[in-house]
């Protein structure tokens, strides 16, 4: 079946998301007569406030939602029957664009864990220098002040932030330090820095500073509204790609396939869950894979779609004072309470300045990368013991898991509270852990009347010692939230349902407890009880990773060290899927990084410089 050729490029780009913007970005203003296109099924995200306006990032979340893609995994037997939903971008600018804009970068120990030739740290810290703008400190040597992406602290905290701050430093006995994200620091409390322009207050994202500010240049093309479907070959080598209108994004558009021919590459560049279901539908992938879903195999490659990785979140939410000021308070238009009228005027006229100058985001403030001490080991269940000794032990910079406070109630996925809850004042407890051993997958499928359907596995909670850190964080960071000057008890609904009579318990309180209080002791039961709640609650940050690693083809590998797919020719991935190995913060960094590395390795194979 033949399908309309509509034009040629020099690069095409499968997948408009935030590493395809850098790599576009950077090509196109390295040698500007470049005919380059991205492809993304997503639509444009160019000025539109839900994506520019910081405190409209949750808009992105919402069930309804077009600008991000509710992956729905197997139901699980570890997640007590449940299917996880793992949203991805879905937008020109992807993730950057639709995420919570939490400013965090890997220590510089994991990538060089990954044992790839040029990829190494010390290769790499220049890159992460030159992609971005760090508003916060002057004169840090691993950050960098003239790059397209910009940091700071968005000019406006939350008093809880500070609270968490003060509790983590007495009664947690953690020190404190301005920036952990010198790519060594943890277990330190600290602020949160944002991806945030702390001139303008907008979102700084990969599509408004890589590809947007380029309209002047004609051969950069962005085309919304396409989904490609496969990678065209001859003997081999990738000469374009065929693809389809979106049926999300151009409901009434013509569905026949089209096809784009490429000149000199084509980039997969679809995030951890586009670019193997391209790679599969387009003939790479494993045998068995290709043959149930009718597709004829062009390279053997068993690693695409497998170790699916990710971080393991959990929220957990708390009563609040009265008096407080929050960002739920704020979006009711109450939080004017009471007594000293003028005094709490001044705090919230403050703080909607900030929100409109200063594009306060989702008062993510402050954190802790959190590892353990003797005393905390000592606490947890003997099954995280052989991780903790062969993973954790002898790599200092390596947090196991971050802990962040919310000024407002957060409902987990699985477990929406809102419409139920009285009206009053809440915080939530953030935590996620940051190495879990388990791993998942992301194939193709059809289903029996013959349509293609994902079939994602999210591997959550398979490894039995993943759940033993979100037992334990569980317990810190109540016992953290109890000594908060503004906690006022526990959200029963969503917190376990401990026995009665368990010294667990959860209950409305008048007042936090003292700093030296007695932590809660818990029993075997109540240990039970958590762990079947985590397995009803727990859920993706979002950041997804590990489905065509850059690995030896012997290991189940699908791309070299310059991003080339094994076994045939002119095709590249560059995204997150790349990562071999989990990365212990918030993915963006390493996504820009990514695309800032594969915009060198691209130029360098076509003899274009990099200046």
């Amino acid at each position: 079946m033949s399908h309309p050729i509509l034009s040629e490029f020099d690069i095409v780009f499968a997948g408009g998301g935030t590493t395809a913007c850098v790599v576009a970005g950077r090509l196109a203003a390295y040698d500007p007569s470049l005919r380059i296109l991205i492809l993304e099924a997503g639509q444009h995200s160019l000025n539109k406030s839900i994506h520019v306006q910081p405190s409209q990032a949750y808009l992105n979340q919402a069930p309804t939602s077009t600008t991000v893609t509710f992956n729905i995994g197997n139901p699980s037997s570890r997640l007590n029957g449940r299917a996880p939903i793992v949203p991805s971008g879905r937008c020109i600018g992807g993730g950057s664009c639709v995420n919570f804009m939490v400013y965090a970068r890997a220590p510089a120990s994991d990538y060089d864990d990954w044992g790839v030739d040029g990829w190494e740290s010390e290769k790499l810290i220049p890159l992460m220098k030159k992609l971005e703008t760090y508003e916060v400190q002057p004169d840090c040597p691993t950050h960098g002040y003239d790059g397209p992406i910009e940091v700071s602290s968005s000019g406006c905290k939350m008093g809880i932030s500070k609270e968490f701050i003060q509790v983590g430093t007495t009664y947690h006995k953690r020190h404190y330090a301005d920036d952990t994200e010198d790519l060594e620091k943890c277990n330190t409390y600290s602020p949160s820095q944002k991806y945030i322009d702390g001139s303008t207050g907008r979102r700084s994202d990969a599509a408004h500073q890589y590809v947007y500010n380029q309209a002047h240049n004609p051969n950069l093309h962005v085309w919304d509204g396409k989904r490609v479907k496969r990678v065209i070959f001859e003997d081999k080598r990738a000469v374009g790609v065929e693809f389809t209108s979106d049926l999300v994004s151009c409901p009434d558009a013509n569905q026949s396939s089209s096809i784009v021919r490429a000149s000199k590459l084509v980039v997969v560049s679809a995030g951890a869950f586009g670019s193997p279901t391209i790679l599969e539908r387009s003939g790479i992938g494993a045998e068995a894979i290709l043959k149930r879903c009718g597709i004829d195999q062009l390279v053997n490659l068993p690693g695409v779609g497998e170790k699916y990785r990710d971080h393991y979140l959990v929220l957990v939410p708390y009563l609040a004072a009265d008096e407080i000021i929050t960002t739920e308070a704020l979006s009711r238009g109450d939080s004017i309470l009471q007594e000293s009228l003028a005094q709490k005027l001044v705090q919230v006229l403050i703080i909607i300045a900030g929100i409109l100058l200063n594009g306060i985001s989702v008062d993510i403030d402050s954190k802790i990368k959190w590892r353990p001490d003797d005393e905390e080991l000592k606490a947890m269940s003997p099954a995280f013991q052989p991780r903790w000794k062969e993973f954790f032990q002898d790599r200092p910079d390596k947090a196991v898991a971050i802990f962040t406070p919310f000024a407002q109630y957060l409902p987990p996925l699985s477990r929406p509270l809102s419409s139920i809850l009285p009206t009053r004042n809440y915080m939530t407890a953030c935590y996620f852990t940051l190495y879990p051993v388990s791993a998942g997958s992301v194939h193709i499928n059809v289903t029996e009347d013959g349509k293609e359907r994902m079939d994602f596995n999210t591997g959550i909670l398979d490894d039995p010692s993943d759940i033993v850190l979100l037992n334990f964080g569980y317990k810190k960071t109540r016992e953290i939230f109890r000594r908060m000057a503004s906690y006022r008890g526990e959200v029963a609904a969503g917190h376990p349902d401990f026995p009665q009579g368990s010294a667990a318990a959860c209950r409305e309180a008048s007042r936090p407890v003292d700093l030296d209080a007695p932590d809660i002791v818990y029993t075997a039961e109540d240990d039970e009880v958590i762990d079947r709640f985590l397995r009803d609650i727990v859920q993706t940050p979002c950041h997804s990773l590990g489905t065509c690693a850059m690995k030896p083809e012997a290991d189940h590998g699908v791309v070299d060290a310059r991003l080339n797919v094994y076994g045939v020719s002119n095709l590249k991935v560059a995204d997150m899927s790349i990562s071999p190995l989990n990365v212990g913060a918030n993915t963006c960094s390493t996504a820009l990084l990514i695309g800032e590395r594969a915009a060198m390795i691209i130029a360098e194979d076509l003899g274009i410089s990099c200046i």
